[in-house]
């Protein structure tokens, strides 16, 4: 087998940006996923990654050849307080490599120990917040949005204390950067500016190229980065994807979804929904994720501004409000495009956004779902009425959802050229029948601390591939919840 075919830069940086660091070995690892597709879009097939040897790199107890690990430096905003220190207290870059497309990718093992950056933590990851985050990372591939990726899990025959001893584990997950807002953050809290260009010139080449050439790369990167995270936040809220710790140091410069912790998707759809055992007064909130969104990217801007003009820094600050401020526009343009698309509309028409804003005010007051309610508007007729029951049951009131589905009808009969089963099959492309529900995470989970059982898991999973079509004999992995299996918390499992 060919070794990793390691090609590191970001340790060219310096000193100042990481602290060199190996993964704790662990007792006795034994794999519980590999993503052999993902290992395929890589370029890591013929290499060690396939071999029997790859557990013991997944566990942190043996270091490939040309890995230089790494825990990285960054500070951040949590919960709206500032750390000037964070860093990867759990996590470790073993390095990067080049796909055959040409794009770089960051391996990074998670739970693999103590780091500078642990703070008094031990370093590692209980096997349920790890099992999560594989489902999670992976199914929100598949629903097209843009994500960290896992390429592996392993236990690591060891437990760790947390409310009480629970099951350790370790992922390995891949990114085209683990840089972070909060990464900017830590050079602008010191006065640094010779570290922050350095860092956004190499941003810059590694996930922006096509702005290289621009007349200020700087402004032209803060652009960048905003029109990202404008897109990735609406393609939340058109899921019902709630990420439950939006802190700066979870936001990735790349327009990545990052750092999965106490994250959920909506069951019954609550604009106000928090799942977060940590998120005490609702600040990441699932109405809360654009304008907290927003919030994040101001934090950046600050550090960027001293780039934009080091003559005359208000000037740089007038750029970056102007920049800013687009960032409003790009989230609506692709929030109400991509809400268009899931309740069938072709054309933009004045009105669009009270009629969508109506739907999901009729379903927060009668608890509908909000992934099945778009999935079963998907397959009605525009005349025939008859499979208008199966959305009704959805709601409480079944007959408040009427008005609604009169002005819908309506709209679409003032544009639609397609026949009712062209219509179908585009909204089915925009509305998933299966999500990682709560609580089928949470039975993966079980399962696999309760009972070593990992085959709940997989079969989830494996469900979670295909999220758009109907898997005969998977119906329930379309169900809500029943009373008795609600999930109302999640955890970080720090």
């Amino acid at each position: 087998m060919k070794p990793i075919p390691f090609n590191n830069h970001y340790i060219k940086l310096g000193d100042d940006f990481y602290v060199n660091t190996y993964p704790t070995p662990v007792a006795k690892p034994e794999l519980i996923s590999f993503n052999h597709d993902l290992s395929q879009q890589l370029g890591l097939c013929d290499t060690v990654v396939n071999s029997p040897e790859a557990v013991e790199i997944f566990a942190g107890n043996q270091i490939a050849t040309g890995s230089e690990p790494l825990a990285m430096t960054y500070a951040g905003h949590q919960f709206g307080r500032f750390s000037p220190q964070l860093g990867d207290g759990r996590a470790i870059l073993l390095g990067e490599i080049i796909s055959p497309k040409g794009i770089r990718y960051d391996l990074q093992l998670k739970g693999s120990g103590r780091t500078y950056y642990s703070r008094g933590g031990d370093g590692r990851a209980a096997l349920g917040p790890i099992l999560r985050e594989y489902l999670v990372s992976e199914a929100m591939a598949k629903l097209g949005v843009s994500t960290t990726r896992a390429l592996a899990a392993v236990t690591t025959g060891e437990d760790i204390a947390r409310m009480q001893l629970v099951s350790g584990a370790i992922l390995t997950r891949v990114a085209t950067s683990f840089v972070r807002v909060g990464t900017f953050q830590y050079f602008s809290a010191r006065g640094d500016l010779e570290s922050i260009k350095k860092l956004a010139d190499h941003v810059i080449a590694r996930n922006y190229p096509q702005i290289s050439t621009a007349n200020n790369v700087y402004i032209a990167l803060l652009q960048a980065v905003v029109e990202r995270q404008a897109t990735l936040i609406a393609q939340w809220m058109q899921l019902g994807f709630i990420h439950g710790v939006m802190n700066t140091d979870n936001m990735s410069i790349a327009g990545e979804t990052i750092d999965y912790g106490p994250c959920a998707f909506m069951d019954a759809y609550d604009h106000e929904q928090v799942f977060s055992s940590i998120d005490y007064g609702k600040r990441y909130a699932y109405s809360n994720q654009p304008s907290i969104g927003l919030w994040n990217l101001t934090r950046l801007a600050e550090c960027l501004v001293p780039l934009f003009n080091q003559t005359n820094i208000n000037t740089g600050v007038q750029i970056a409000e102007t920049i800013l401020h687009s960032y409003a526009k790009h989230y609506e343009n692709n929030w109400l495009a991509g809400m268009r698309r899931k309740i069938g509309l072709l054309e933009q028409k004045e009105g669009d956004r009270e009629l969508i804003e109506d739907l999901l005010d009729t379903m927060a007051m009668n608890q509908a779902d909000f992934t099945l309610t778009f999935y079963y508007l998907s397959q009605l007729n525009l005349d025939d009425m008859s499979r208008d029951k199966t959305l009704h049951v959805l709601f409480s009131n079944p007959k408040a959802l009427n008005p609604w589905l009169e002005k819908w009808r309506k709209r679409l009969h003032d544009e639609t050229t397609l026949s009712d089963k062209e219509r179908q099959k585009k909204m089915q492309t925009a509305n998933p029948l299966y999500i990682p529900r709560n609580h089928q995470i949470e039975a993966a989970i079980r399962a696999a601390e309760d009972e070593g059982d990992f085959s709940v898991f997989h079969q989830l999973h494996q469900v979670l591939q295909n999220p758009y079509q109907p898997q005969k004999g998977k119906e329930a992995y379309a169900l809500p919840p029943k009373p008795h299996e609600v999930v109302k918390k999640t955890f970080c499992g720090t």
